[in-house]
């Protein structure tokens, strides 16, 4: 086979869009900074690791088949049916008719996106779905769909999507057969296992115990933030990645420390009963290829897996930082944001070290606080519904960046970065992320957290639109809603999620005037990738 995933690493911003200028899409297009990822240094990966790669990929387009139906539906009609070059790239984007941002159609002919994407059929209620008597509606790998009769009915993934998944099954295998680390064997088989019955229990121990492998594989139906309507339904995504070593051993000394970061959350002792596995690891990778969700719209720059809340207690999780994507955005996106909206005394305590620790104590937390409620209301996702992943963003993000600012005063990270740079770092991606919307978590999440700061005096905006930070007063905001996401998820107060949720959950006139000047200045939403190959 010849090595034609070799497509990877070096990533270089380059201009975009200047094909079509006459375009509305040109600008919305333009938004997403393009990223070229060439070929990586596989100096230290043999032939078979090579071959590995490539069938990695083979199964990562296959995923991305899975994603566009999944979402959206038949991908090549709706590309088919564009002939404004810009806008066809704007749906490519987006995987779909749909901007992120806001949920809304701009494809003619296209109604505005349904809460439940692809998951459940478009008239489908909350109310019916309630009302329907199967417990399979419940598992996260489930479709409902209108039976002969009119009513509701489950599918299966695998039954769903049954030929891409069986070719995703054998190109693992095939990875199985050549590869010359039993651990990566053992994973690869347990995943396709897990693909062809989705059951990802035993498939997500192998996964966390597969460390000694230069190369890392994640794949399958993760996350659940395109089912806004029960907030249930995990979406198919693939990333593939080449672990940066001499970065993961420095970050793997903090895995230890689990239990400590558990014990510092800023809560009662009762909600944070949960203790993570000892089998967590934290992995520095380049990002390769992304496919499915994790190439749609806003690309993430860090992960925590698995969700699977039985394996997180039995195992752990790991932590991916994408270091190679982190730089990008760093660079293009998050520097330049702030030399727009902080004043001139805050500007110089950006970091780009600071931003990537962040990010690593953004996806730790993540593991930490509670996976099941406290009184008997099962697990946080069914009590908060779909409020729980905005909520456990809100969580991540304010508990992260609390927690690496306790490392500050325990002289771990000093050496590396002040608490100041921390925070300020904080606030600029806290900005960028509000541009993601209202109409994903992640984006209502951020907003949340800058309206609870704002409201609580955690900054000043100027006259002149640039922040002054009160960062004692922010630290200490972050702490203190900290601990209120984590008694709401301990508790499954789903009503108290939804009204904080509405109150705090949209774009203040501050932030609409911060993304203008973002805008005017030419500084990117986020980033798309040009993957090529030699």
């Amino acid at each position: 086979m010849k090595n034609v995933f070799l497509a990877l690493v070096a990533l270089v911003l380059v201009t975009s869009c200047k094909n079509s200028s006459q375009s509305p899409y040109v600008k919305k297009v333009g938004d997403y900074a393009v990223v070229k990822i060439e070929t990586p240094d596989l100096s230290g990966i043999s032939d078979n690791g090579k071959e590995v790669l490539n069938l990695y990929r083979f199964a990562a387009d296959e995923v991305d088949a899975i994603y566009w139906e999944q979402y959206f539906g038949d991908k090549q009609q709706l590309l088919d049916g564009i002939k404004d070059s810009m806008q066809r790239a704007y749906a490519e984007i987006n995987y779909g008719p749909w901007d992120r941002l806001d949920g809304k159609s701009f494809v003619e002919g296209y109604a505005d996106r349904a809460p439940g994407a692809g998951f459940y059929p478009a008239d489908m209620t909350a109310e019916e779905f309630e009302q329907y008597d199967n417990p399979e509606k419940m598992s996260p790998y489930t479709l409902l769909r209108r039976g002969a009769n009119g009513g509701l009915e489950t599918v299966w993934y695998h039954d769903a999507y049954k030929n891409h998944v069986e070719k995703i099954a054998n190109y693992l295998k095939a990875a199985a057969d050549i590869t010359i680390k039993p651990s990566v064997k053992k994973y690869l088989l347990s995943k396709a296992d897990a693909l062809l019955t989705d059951n990802y229990y035993e498939s997500g121990i192998s996964w966390l115990d597969m460390t000694d492998s230069k190369m890392d594989l994640v794949i399958g139906p993760n996350e659940t933030a395109d089912d806004q309507l029960m907030g249930l339904k995990r979406s198919y995504e693939a990333y593939v990645l080449l672990k940066n070593e001499a970065k993961t051993k420095e970050l793997m000394q903090y895995v230890s420390r689990l239990g400590e970061f558990q014990k510092d959350l800023p809560c009662d002792d009762e909600y944070k009963q949960f203790q993570p596995g000892e089998g967590s690891n934290i992995f520095s990778c380049d990002a390769l290829y992304y496919a499915g969700k994790a190439n749609a719209g806003i690309k993430v720059i860090a992960l925590n897996l698995p969700f699977d809340a039985q394996v997180q207690k039995d195992k752990g999780t790991r932590t991916i930082l994408l270091e190679n994507v982190i730089r990008a955005k760093y660079n293009s996106i998050i520097h330049p944001a702030g030399t727009v909206l902080l004043d001139e005394d805050s500007r110089e305590h950006m970091s780009p070290e600071a931003f990537l620790w962040n990010i690593a104590f953004r996806e730790v937390a993540h593991g930490l606080g509670v996976k099941e409620t406290v009184n008997g209301k099962g697990s946080v996702e069914e009590a908060l519904g779909k409020s729980a992943l905005t909520f456990e963003e809100v969580k991540a993000n304010v508990a992260g960046v609390w927690l690496v600012c306790k490392l500050q005063e325990k002289f771990d990270l000093q050496h590396i970065f002040t608490k100041r740079d921390a925070l300020t770092t904080y606030f600029v991606s806290l900005i960028r992320s509000e541009r993601f919307g209202e109409g994903s978590a992640l984006g209502r999440a951020n907003t949340i957290i800058y309206n609870y700061l704002s409201e609580n005096g955690a900054f000043v905006r100027k006259p002149n639109s640039q922040y002054t930070l009160d960062l004692n007063k922010m630290e200490e905001l972050l702490g203190e809603l900290a601990g209120l996401v984590l008694k709401v998820q301990a508790t499954g107060d789903g009503k108290y999620a939804q009204e904080f949720e509405a109150k705090y959950g949209h774009h203040s006139e501050a932030f609409e005037g911060d993304n203008i000047n973002l805008r005017h200045a030419d500084v990117p939403l986020d980033v798309r990738f040009d993957f090529k190959t030699r």
